[in-house]
């Protein structure tokens, strides 16, 4: 959450309030139904929902929350005017201190980071390896990569990343935030259709029987 609240809760009865700079953390599994009911401040509601796949071996595991308030959410300073929020992975600090981030998701060793840079501002990052990985810029522009290899990202623009595992960031005059964002790729097939997720046609269909059914 960016700014604004977001109340949620599901049918196993979990319920909670993301406030801003907080993070949830879901693994959907299996049997879980869950709302979310946004609540503006001031007349904002501003935040990010992203979704990663799960294994074909974890799609049915036990419904899971990790949730952090913003205190508990690391803030890293590893260049000059530059300050990142690491929710996964491990950045380094400008003293050499490798800081990580509080969600733990083994199926993907997700990276992600939520980094800020002052105008004119530049930091190099190593990408995990073997991960596929984006970049998407939510306010002001930066120049993504080195020397010829390099591109400009637009607020509002997603670039997906490749071409080696250094990634260099150096902002413009109106200085850069971003999403930072990467996983090991799972290398299966995806099938899915309404709110399900699955990996064969076949297991798409039993969602819905298992569901209208009383099964879920």
């Amino acid at each position: 959450m960016l700014d604004g609240r977001m109340r949620h809760r599901d049918n196993h009865g979990n319920e909670g309030l993301l406030v801003p700079g907080s993070v949830q953390w879901m693994t959907a599994g299996r049997g879980l139904v869950h709302s979310e009911m946004p609540e503006q401040e001031e007349g904002r509601m501003r935040g990010f929902q992203l979704w990663v796949n799960l294994p074909a071996r974890d799609k049915m595991v036990e419904p899971r929350y990790q949730e952090f308030a913003p205190d508990r959410i690391p803030l890293v300073r590893p260049a000059d005017g530059v300050e990142v929020r690491v929710i996964a992975g491990e950045v380094t600090s400008a003293d050499g201190t490798r800081v990580r981030g509080p969600i733990d998701q083994p199926a993907t060793s997700p990276l992600y980071l939520d980094v800020s840079l002052a105008p004119g501002a530049a930091w190099e990052h190593r990408l995990p390896e073997g991960q596929s990985a984006f970049a998407y810029m939510f306010e002001g522009g930066a120049c993504l990569g080195c020397g010829d290899e390099a591109r400009q990202l637009a607020s509002h623009e997603l670039g997906i990343l490749g071409g080696g595992d250094l990634l260099r960031v150096e902002a413009g005059e109106a200085g850069a935030r971003l999403l930072l964002v990467s996983g090991r790729p799972l290398r299966e097939a995806v099938v899915r259709h309404g709110p399900f997720v699955m990996n064969t046609k076949q297991e798409i269909m039993q969602a819905f029987v298992d569901f209208q059914e009383g099964r879920f």
